[in-house]
């Protein structure tokens, strides 16, 4: 008897849900535009707030935006839901971080994109700014760069600009106060320059820190890999001790949507080797906080997350282990 998988049925359910959107888009019309009246908004989804809340901003009353993914959600293991579904078939125009983030969707979007604009933003950025880990896998993190995440969101409002040419004006008067906001927060981020060198480093549950470690000049030791979907060693436990131990690290740090276990084994494990070293904090890294809270935003996530770094690493680590 032959079986299929659950993600087999839902590739076929999606293709007859596409197939048949496809089919009444052209019996409305021949464009692929769509130009919304003045109380009509673009409906916008996004897979993670990184992308939606910014654009949310720059949008303003022109768009209605949501987003997939929400707090805690890990996007590397994230599957799309039945709902999930009906939502991007709703959505005007689907904007996703691509890269190999959201890895299980990347069949759904393949499909979205034959009746609807799709566009993966990290995909947009200069192939040469991209990290890589030792296998070569492209790190998908971009929105921890200041600099590759406005382009990135530049490639965004483009696209909203071509849907709604009318809008234009406005898109890009929102984008300008936007992006003066991203440049003030990489001024507040000099912060982190004071923290002496040799406690410069920043140790944390997986490798989703690598491009804001390029940035503000800190060395990142995370104890996974750039995904999330592969099992933590007790060899990679072992060596972030070593870290620790051999330059004295003062504190580590906690993921919002990833399991603080490990880095409590990490904790205990230096302890042992007389090294007192303290949990410094929870960090957000592939997921925002609530929406509504300031650490629901990206400017508000990022501010946290180097006020939080910057108080463990100087000198002033929380002891809530």
């Amino acid at each position: 008897m032959i079986t299929f998988s659950k993600k087999f049925w839902g590739i076929i359910l999606l293709c007859c849900t596409f197939l048949l959107a496809a089919c009444n888009d052209k019996s409305e019309t021949n464009s692929e535009q769509k130009n919304p009246g003045k109380n009509d908004k673009i409906t916008v989804v996004t897979t993670i707030a990184q992308i939606g809340e910014p654009l949310s901003v720059i949008g303003g009353d022109r768009v209605e935006v949501k987003s997939l993914m929400g707090p805690s959600v890990d996007p590397h293991l994230y599957q799309a839901t039945h709902g999930d579904i009906q939502t991007l078939e709703n959505a005007d125009i689907v904007f996703y971080n691509g890269l190999h983030l959201e890895a299980n969707m990347v069949d759904i979007f393949e499909e979205i994109e034959k009746i609807k604009p799709v566009l993966a933003i990290g995909e947009t950025i200069d192939k040469s700014k991209l990290l890589h880990d030792e296998n070569n896998a492209v790190d998908p993190h971009i929105w921890f760069d200041i600099d590759l995440w406005q382009q990135a969101l530049d490639a965004a409002v483009d696209q909203l600009k071509d849907y709604s040419p009318e809008d234009a004006s406005y898109f890009e008067e929102n984008k300008v106060k936007y992006f003066e906001e991203l440049k003030q927060l990489k001024e507040d981020a000099k912060k982190l320059t004071e923290i002496p060198e040799e406690q410069r480093i920043l140790v944390t549950a997986h490798d989703a820190f690598g491009y804001f470690g390029r940035m503000h000049n800190m060395k990142v030791v995370g104890l996974q890999g750039l995904s999330t979907d592969g099992e933590i060693g007790i060899s990679d436990i072992q060596n972030t001790i070593d870290t620790i131990v051999k330059y004295k690290v003062p504190a580590v740090f906690v993921e919002s949507s990833i399991n603080e276990s490990s880095i409590k084994a990490v904790i205990e494990g230096a302890k042992k080797q007389g090294v007192p070293i303290q949990l410094g904090g929870e960090l957000f890294s592939d997921a925002m906080g609530k929406a509504g809270t300031e650490e629901g935003t990206y400017l508000g996530m990022y501010r946290h997350n180097i006020d939080t770094i910057y108080t463990a690493l100087k000198g002033g680590a929380n002891t809530n282990e």
